[in-house]
């Protein structure tokens, strides 16, 4: 790409992004140069963006939330972009993310509860860790000390797993983790932030 370009360019297969401080109108006017720069240079190697996808996320509350062009068009400006998988607002909130896993891993539990008959370790063990688990620790990466309810949240989604196993339905759900061989999330949370 245009090696004169000012702003943060990243490339991750057909995804790119430009990335600026904008507080002020020579910030606004770097990314728009680079904006017409990025332009030209798909123009000259035959190339297209698709300008329906192409997307301004406004970060942080003093933002101007300026406008910008890509070519003739203008840029859309969206509350929450999704990169890499995961969802991400304005203010950099994962909520919606924990969200969407959750609603993941409590269909899955719905399924196995419907689906299967045998409430044996054997059985509902290894199935909740393959189509449970791995939804609800995906999120632990995303959590900060804020997201407390987001934490809750995944949490009510193991619990309700975790009563599944025969047996272990009428011990609390501490008893029922350790049963289980696992960690609440939260304790699993810390373990990687050290």
């Amino acid at each position: 790409m245009d090696s004169r370009i000012k702003c943060n360019l990243r490339n991750f297969a057909n995804n790119t992004k430009l990335c600026g401080v904008v507080d002020t109108l020579e910030g606004r006017d770097a990314i728009q140069r680079d904006l017409d720069r990025l332009e030209r240079w798909a123009r000259a190697n035959c190339m297209n963006f698709n300008k329906a996808k192409c997307k301004v996320l406004h970060v942080g509350r003093h933002n101007p939330k300026h406008n910008y062009r890509l070519g003739r068009e203008w840029i859309e400006s969206s509350p929450e972009e999704k990169d890499l998988g995961v969802f991400m607002d304005k203010k950099l909130n994962m909520t919606w993310q924990c969200v969407l896993a959750a609603q993941k891993a409590d269909c899955n539990v719905g399924c196995i509860k419907r689906g299967v008959t045998s409430r044996s370790r054997e059985v509902i063990l290894p199935l909740c860790s393959a189509l449970v688990r791995h939804h609800l620790e995906y999120c632990v990466q995303l959590w900060g000390p804020q997201c407390k309810k987001d934490m809750e949240l995944l949490e009510r989604v193991q619990r309700r797993a975790t009563k599944m196993m025969r047996g272990l339905e009428h011990l609390c759900y501490e008893k029922r983790l350790r049963e289980w061989g696992l960690f609440s999330l939260e304790k699993r949370r810390l373990q990687r932030t050290l």
